[in-house]
């Protein structure tokens, strides 16, 4: 009940009302309106009972000398003031108190969201094979050694062993790899990864907990747990301020024989100005951000930035645009020409579900090539299709494909195969009436601006990491491209954790950029996480401190130097703060302020840090 009422009277609503109250008591005095109960009784309430409930909560809950806390302080400033019959004093400072509090939750609220929706991504049932009979059973009463089996479009619901069967499986969710992975008996499959082609069987290996998407979602448990709030300024010291205040306030009293001057002193002591300093400036940061399409969920991100010294990326999603195009059509017979090779293969295709082979149907109507009406249509899963084009007989597949189907490879094809690979890129061959006669091969895009983006990370001393899915030879073409040197590559989700892990143990902070829900649980365990907003993941979003909602991996090193802004303006401020607080004890102190004229004193500290803080949001940082 106590913290129910404490949470009403701290909420933004009441803290509005408490604000007038407060004006009325400093008004309505000077207008010649004298109302039988001072105006600032309510702002004592409403604003200090959620101040003394903080106070006392530290006490009895903080560690050691974290008990002592800046809420401590006002909290004996306003009972100072009100003990003298000062209410506009006692209100003043439990209102700024109220604010600043007011303003770094709305910095530091973090939704819970992700990580729900990565738990709704677990299978909840299975087709189990016993006794020759298939039957459904709920996901968690499989055990190991059970024989299951996933139809196409199904996602397997535990860790296994293809036993029999061919298929693709997509297994964006684990290595965020953008392409379909091919699997055979002998394969492993992974726990909420999507079948899409054949029927496979497999034999459970890990179960339940031990699966490697349940591995995911306690990632990114610990991960989040081990995220503390970042500690408020004034907090960090208050350890001193409050008994320096103290032994002042104490001193000036005896000294002058005069009661005011003590409470005043109190008064103009309360770290207010310090309180707003930090909220102030992330709050200011935090909208510049959001005008460049740039959401910042917490201040403690934003403060981290700054700190960065080494930014990971995924690749898929994140460097590229995580789309398949045709990048090389190539013809080895000199009798078929390029296009003539792109209208065989994109007219066999056309009945096919493949991503590889809707991206080739796509990129041929995308050169308004008309397409014929094949025949004959067949897809072997995992290796390729067969199908009649105008009276030839086409195969479209691996090279496995073809040697299988009885079309030999030449050294030249061969050659220009391997060629491709080390560009990171699928190919697809082509046969035509049992001749291989071209290859055409599929590449992810590169964004337009990671170059320059990497290019400018370097230029501020900032380490680049690709940490990647993808294959080895794919992930080197494509740091190549782009100018990072430290690669690694064929990554699932708890090696990218491992990864991160050990650059902080070599003291790195590291930022670490990516988009799937694989790379989740490295969002979470790096310094500071960075998603993809737009066509990133929800889950990868919310598991990331800070979401690039146009996609704009650019806004990188603009990033690193608004933090860097920030950090100084909250320094300004706090010295700012400082300067003008000592200047007010020693005014209270010669008897030249009292406690109201003090709280004004300290107000305009407070509108001061304000004030500072405002010019961040249109600081140009480009």
């Amino acid at each position: 009940m106590l913290k129910r009422i404490n949470d009403f009277l701290a909420g933004l609503p009441m803290t509005i009302i408490g604000g007038v109250l407060l004006v009325f008591s400093f008004a309505l005095p000077r207008t010649g309106v004298n109302l039988p109960v001072d105006p600032a009784w309510g702002t004592v309430v409403i604003s200090g009972i959620p101040l003394l409930y903080l106070a006392v909560w530290r006490i009895i809950y903080n560690p050691g000398i974290s008990k002592i806390s800046s809420a401590l302080l006002i909290t004996i400033a306003m009972f100072a003031a009100i003990a003298i019959g000062d209410l506009f004093a006692a209100g003043e400072v439990a209102f700024i108190m109220a604010i600043g509090a007011l303003l770094e939750d709305a910095t530091t609220n973090r939704a819970k969201k992700g990580l729900k929706k990565l738990i709704s991504l677990a299978p909840t049932q299975g087709r189990r094979i016993r006794d020759g009979k298939e039957e459904m059973i709920p996901a968690e009463k499989i055990v190991k050694g059970d024989m299951l089996r996933i139809l196409p479009g199904e996602t397997v619901p535990v860790d296994g062993v293809i036993v029999s069967g061919e298929t693709s499986v997509d297994q964006s969710i684990m290595t965020g790899e953008s392409l379909p992975v091919d699997k055979a008996a002998g394969d492993t499959v992974f726990c909420g990864t999507i079948n899409r082609f054949g029927a496979i069987d497999i034999r459970a290996t890990k179960v339940g907990e031990d699966s490697s998407l349940q591995k995911l979602i306690r990632m990114v448990q610990e991960a989040e747990d081990k995220k503390a709030p970042m500690a408020r300024i004034a907090d960090r010291v208050a350890s001193w301020l409050v008994p320096v205040a103290m032994l002042v306030a104490a001193i000036a009293g005896i000294a002058t024989q005069d009661i005011v001057r003590a409470v005043t002193v109190l008064v103009v002591f309360c770290p207010c100005a310090l309180v707003l300093a930090t909220p102030t400036a992330i709050m200011a940061a935090i909208g510049q951000a959001t005008k460049h399409g740039v959401i910042i969920k917490s201040g403690e991100a934003l403060e981290k930035m700054g700190k960065v010294d080494t930014i990971a990326f995924d690749k898929t999603g994140t460097l590229t645009y995580g789309k398949l195009e045709v990048s090389d059509v190539l013809s080895f017979a000199p009798d078929l020409d390029e296009e003539k090779l792109l209208y065989l293969a994109a007219s066999a295709e056309a009945k096919s579900e493949h991503p590889l082979g809707k991206a080739i149907v796509a990129y041929a109507k995308k050169r308004d090539l008309p397409l014929s009406e094949s025949a004959a249509f067949q897809m072997t899963s995992g290796k390729g299709i067969s199908a009649e084009v105008d009276g030839c007989q086409l195969l479209c597949g691996n090279e496995k494909y073809l040697h299988e189907c009885g079309v030999s490879v030449t050294a030249n094809a061969a050659g220009t195969l391997e060629k491709l690979r080390l560009q990171g890129k699928a190919s697809i061959l082509v046969a035509v009436n049992g001749q291989c006669v071209g290859v055409i091969a599929l590449s992810d895009v590169l964004r337009s601006e990671a170059s320059a983006m990497v290019q400018k990370l370097t230029a501020m001393q900032t380490n680049t990491v690709l940490l990647t899915g993808d294959n080895q030879k794919t992930a080197d073409y494509f740091a190549a491209q782009v100018g990072i040197r430290e690669v690694y590559a064929d990554l699932l989700p708890e090696d990218k954790v491992g990864n991160i892990a050990a650059l902080q143990k070599h003291g790195r902070n590291v930022c670490m950029i990516g988009d799937g829900v694989n790379d989740a649980p490295a969002l979470k365990t790096a310094s500071v996480g960075v998603a993809m907003g737009s066509m990133g993941s929800d889950i990868a979003v919310e598991a990331a401190d800070i979401a690039l909602m146009s996609d704009d991996i650019s806004k990188i090193p603009y990033l690193k130097r608004l933090s860097g802004a920030t950090v100084k303006t909250i320094k300004l401020s706090i010295t700012l703060s400082m300067c003008i607080n000592f200047l007010a004890v020693t005014l209270s102190v010669l008897g030249l302020l009292n406690p109201t004229t003090g709280a004004l004193v300290h107000n305009a500290g407070s509108c001061f840090v304000v004030l500072i803080a405002a010019l961040l949001y249109d600081r140009k940082f480009e």
